[in-house]
């Protein structure tokens, strides 16, 4: 094969292998999911519904899971002061994985009016899988405490998945039980690492940029061999 054929043989070796790469990436989906919540208080029932976002990034042997909510949910019919309600919940695991995680977080850092809905902070739990492939991630139940008593709000529109991760387990099996490896962290920070890709596409974008790149680097190493070769295949005649 002449010089000019290897080169662009080589070209399309190296384009091809970066599309493989872009199609074997790993998978995250997240979307905002409109939760109907019954909640029982204790001066009675009261409903509301809230967009539920559920991120999840990769962080040391585990994932770092963040629940927020959009808008208010239930209310006090006396103001609530700083430092007195303390929210949790739970999210429910399917696919791969099954059962339940708690997120947790920090109480109202500001005064809550009477019968205005409350705000929920972003809470966070970690997620540690014991089975690899796609887990899904959905809102379960609320629970508010504050000034003595508990509140619990329960979706009742059987709300889809907020997030779906594409998950490897520590021992790398797809098989074993299916209870939860979630732990509840109340809202600590973990260093983010690893091969998974937050939700949004900024970070796979620049995992799939570095692999890329190798792949053109090896390329341009097969070139330069074959030029030098070439060289001396042409001195020694």
């Amino acid at each position: 094969m002449s010089y000019p054929k290897r080169t662009a043989a080589l070209a399309s070796v190296a384009a091809l292998a970066g599309s493989a790469v872009l199609m074997t990436a790993p998978a995250a989906h997240a979307e905002v999911v409109n939760v109907n919540y019954q909640c029982k208080t204790p001066i009675g029932d009261k409903s509301a519904v809230s967009p539920i976002d559920i991120k999840g990034v990769k962080s040391g042997g585990g994932y770092k899971i963040t629940m927020s909510w959009q808008k208010g949910v239930s209310s006090s019919p006396v103001d609530l002061g700083k430092g007195a309600m303390n929210p949790s919940a739970t999210i429910e695991l399917g696919g791969a994985d099954s059962g339940t995680m708690n997120v947790t977080g920090p109480a109202n850092q500001a005064v809550v009016p009477a019968n205005t809905p409350i705000k929920i902070n972003d809470l966070t739990g970690t997620y540690t899988p014991k089975k690899s492939g796609k887990v899904t991630f959905t809102a379960g139940v609320l629970t508010i405490k504050a000034l003595g008593t508990t509140t619990t709000c329960t979706p009742t529109n059987s709300p889809g998945a907020s997030l779906t991760l594409d998950v490897t387990a520590a021992s790398g099996s797809t098989g074993g039980s299916g209870s939860s490896g979630g732990t509840q962290s109340g809202g600590s920070s973990g260093g983010s690492g690893g091969a998974l890709p937050q939700t949004g596409p900024e970070d796979s974008a620049i995992a799939l940029g570095t692999l890329g790149g190798t792949v053109l680097l090896a390329g341009a190493a097969g070139t330069l061999w074959l030029t030098r070769r070439h060289q001396t295949a042409r001195v020694r005649r």
